[in-house]
């Protein structure tokens, strides 16, 4: 795992200096991505402001990330950390709003949180001069896009994205994570509750990466049964459903051979 850690610690570190940045902003949740990615932050010595910015949050996401920015303080002089509450915020927004009984408000108000930390992310990055570091992995980010476009998934880079769900977690145990968060279940923490990854992609992260190496093998839903059938099949309409994140803007390109 050294030399895992060693490659991405280099990596951020040199994108950071040669885009001439004072340092690093990351937001911290209390899962393990979040902690993976801040520890990596933190190892390249650069001033790293590591952000906690609840909105109606679960108590043991926010006891999780507040040990673990106490672990990184007492490791690396170069962390610092803010607390930003953004409830009053949210709850703002959700009082302005016209009332509606759409099956689709509690998701579209769970994505309205990510992009409402999205913009508190940016704004202490731009008062300090610092890039936002993004902790999604290869199966969220490539696989089953369980992000929200410009939410979490508004970074300016993104150093686990080749990394899957379990490779994450084995780096986090090399790296001595806490092991409260190693061994909580993985949330997006969007929803003020406790609900799991797993609860709403209804497949587990270990299912999902099977699903993906499955498909980048050629197979087809019809190629299984039972169990691995559904896990494909959840796997697929994912990606289908998602790639609008996993791809650039698309672009109108004009024929201006015509004018």
């Amino acid at each position: 795992m050294e030399n895992i850690a060693s490659q991405i610690v280099h990596w951020i570190k040199t994108y950071a200096e040669n885009a001439r940045v004072k340092g690093l902003v990351i937001g911290v949740s209390g899962g393990v991505d979040s902690a993976v990615v801040s520890t990596l932050c933190a190892r390249t010595g650069l001033p790293t402001l590591c952000l906690e910015m609840p909105i109606h949050q679960a108590e043991s996401h926010v006891s999780r990330a507040e040990e673990h920015i106490t672990f990184l303080k007492a490791h690396y002089p170069n962390v610092s950390n803010l607390r930003t509450d953004l409830t009053p915020v949210f709850d703002q927004f959700v009082a302005q709003i016209p009332s509606t009984d759409k099956s689709t408000y509690e998701m579209a108000l769970a994505n309205t949180r990510a992009r409402l930390r999205m913009t508190t992310l940016y704004y202490f990055a731009g008062l300090e001069g610092y890039i936002v570091v993004g902790t999604g992995n290869k199966i969220e980010d490539f696989g089953v896009g369980f992000f929200t476009k410009y939410g979490d998934g508004g970074v300016d880079i993104s150093p686990i994205a080749d990394l899957m769900k379990s490779e994450v977690y084995k780096l986090g145990e090399y790296l001595q994570i806490p092991q409260s968060i190693l061994k909580a279940k993985p949330s997006d923490g969007l929803f003020g509750d406790d609900r799991s990854d797993e609860d709403q992609l209804k497949a587990s992260y270990d299912e999902l990466e099977w699903a993906m190496l499955q498909t980048d093998q050629g197979k087809k839903a019809e190629d299984f049964c039972g169990r691995e059938r559904e896990v494909f099949e959840i796997y697929t309409r994912l990606n289908r459903a998602n790639q609008h994140k996993m791809q650039p803007i698309p672009i109108c390109k004009i024929d201006k051979s015509t004018n």
